[in-house]
């Protein structure tokens, strides 16, 4: 019998179990973050890119322990940049920086998508379960802040370098006409340098924006700007500049919350390597109507956890691909595109945590066609894992990590290619090669050193057999950013294959490294590989 712990347990909380956390309080990618508190309950929205389904629903009562409970879109639309269809692609694209807010016992997340080029505003009055509906602007809104002013007015604060205002009519399904209005000129530290990730809040008669800078040969700064009105003079204090005793990256961009006992809290972001953008969460408290962050204007290492006693989350799971185990579906909440059949719902369910590079078809995955595995068939030939379609993936996470997946190959075609993956601009993986009728496992690096981009197959070993265990184990320790490549024929005694990947988080991608699941076909469609589980630790092997 399998373990229900191991079905869906979740991992990657730096909760210590005794009322501790470490920061950064989510070691793994959750960048541009925003967030609500609606009763007990904290919404936390997030940027997800060119993945599928988009901008995750987060919630957690303690701040420290989060979990996914919905997105807020399957699919953006059905253009090929979203898909990776006719060699066009969406990487560092897609949505970027959402804003959450609710008022009058409806929630609306926001956000600019650099692939479509429009902003979206969704809602819904059901933010774990419900259908959310969209309004769409041709108005590319950067790093947009949703303001409900107590007069009843409502606004998008945004912008980059300068930061501006827009009013929206009562119902939000447009841009006022005439509205657009300029609120800071030059708002960074020096003139001309990064200025942007506007919050925007009104708090006891003043508005607050905060707002990120990065003034040449420093780091990254949190600052805050108030005024007594939209239209007044605005006043600015930096309210953090700490690096977390991490580089001199600095840890900015994010903005405030306080909990039902009316304690204030600050939640910000840190670059931090090729895990990601990890979100760190410090007290906070007022001073002459300021906020002031941190410990001594530090941000905390480790900080007691603000509210005691709430259940242990993560947002990386082990999975089984027990389809029955997982109650909520994989909705698709677009009427436009129910008709495509590529994104039609196939009845399976798929663990809230996994997100498929780009839009996937539906057509080609299933948990139902044989119970307790993930079944990945291939569709259009391709060249590479980031031109593949179906492409499962989940977070990485720090300070280390380790997972491994089950391979059943026996129906491979000749020319696919099947495996696991370091996913990222600069990807490694493990994975399963079928050429001239035999399978052979291989070590394959994607490089872009001397101008030259393409996969290198460093090691491959003939197989023998078609079930196969492969795994990968990352380092993020100091920003080592390693990531180490496993096989098994029994899934106890590993054999290291190939090199080690140097992971390098700039680039296309623009994101933390992923685990990837993934399966494609160089030749022709129609064979397929079914997953028997995926399993993750926080401890790795060398």
């Amino acid at each position: 019998m399998i373990d229900s712990n191991i079905i869906k347990s979740t991992i990657a909380s730096t909760d210590d179990g005794k009322g501790n956390y470490t920061n950064p309080v989510i070691f793994a990618d959750v960048p541009d973050i925003d967030f609500i508190r609606v009763d007990d309950a904290y919404y936390m929205v997030s940027t997800t890119m060119h993945l599928s389904p988009g901008c995750p629903i987060m919630r957690s009562y303690d701040l420290v322990n989060w979990e996914i409970v919905n997105y807020v879109y399957n699919t953006l639309g059905d253009a090929d940049n979203l898909t990776l269809r006719n060699g066009q692609h969406n990487y560092g694209k897609g949505q970027w920086a959402a804003t959450i807010r609710y008022n009058n016992g409806i929630f609306y997340v926001g956000f600019l998508s650099y692939a479509t080029g429009r902003t979206y505003i969704y809602y819904t009055k059901d933010i774990e379960n419900g259908k959310w509906d969209r309004i769409e602007f041709d108005d590319s809104f950067h790093d947009m802040s949703l303001l409900f002013d107590d007069d009843g007015k409502v606004y998008i604060i945004y912008g980059g370098g300068q930061i501006w205002c827009a009013e929206l009519e009562e119902d939000l399904s447009a841009v006022k006409p005439g509205s657009k209005k300029k609120l800071i000129k030059d708002a960074g530290l020096v003139k001309g340098c990064l200025a942007e990730g506007a919050h925007a809040y009104k708090i006891n008669g003043y508005y607050y924006i905060f707002i990120i800078t990065w003034p040449p040969n420093g780091r990254r700064t949190q600052l805050c700007y108030r005024s007594k009105t939209l239209d007044g003079e605005w006043e600015m204090k930096i309210i953090l500049d700490d690096n977390l005793d991490f580089r001199n990256d600095g840890v900015a961009q994010g903005g405030i919350i306080d909990d039902a006992e009316g304690n204030w809290y600050c939640l910000l972001f840190q670059d931090h390597g090729a895990v990601g953008r990890v979100p760190v969460l410090m007290t906070m408290t007022w001073e002459d109507g300021w906020p002031v962050v941190g410990v001594d204007g530090k941000a905390p290492k480790t900080a007691k956890i603000p509210i005691e006693g709430k259940e242990i989350k993560g947002i990386v799971t082990s999975d089984e691909f027990i389809n029955s185990q997982i109650v909520r579906p994989y909705h698709s909440f677009a009427p436009s595109l129910e008709e495509a059949g590529e994104n039609d719902y196939n009845g399976s369910n798929l663990a809230m945590e996994w997100q498929w590079n780009h839009n996937p078809d539906n057509r080609l995955w299933s948990l139902t066609e044989r119970e307790g595995y993930l079944r990945l068939k291939t569709g259009d030939v391709c060249s590479s894992v980031t031109e593949a379609r179906n492409t499962l993936t989940q977070r990485t996470f720090g300070p280390q990590c380790s997972a491994y997946i089950k391979l059943d190959l026996a129906n491979m075609k000749e020319g696919d290619v099947s495996g696991f993956s370091a996913f990222a601009e600069r990807y490694g993986y493990v994975g399963v090669k079928l050429e001239d009728g035999k399978k052979h496992i291989v070590m394959v690096r994607y490089d872009d050193n001397d101008e030259v981009e393409k996969e290198f197959e460093i090691e491959r070993v003939p197989l023998e057999k078609n079930e196969v265990f492969l795994r990968i184990d990352c380092d993020f320790n100091n920003a080592a950013d390693k990531a180490y490549f496993y096989y098994s024929l029994d899934g106890e005694a590993w054999i290291k294959i190939g090199d080690t990947l140097q992971m390098n988080y700039y680039g296309l991608h623009f994101m933390g490294y992923r685990y990837a699941i993934f399966n494609y076909a160089t030749e022709q469609s129609g064979g397929y590989v079914d997953v028997d589980f995926f399993r993750v630790d926080d401890k790795i092997i060398k």
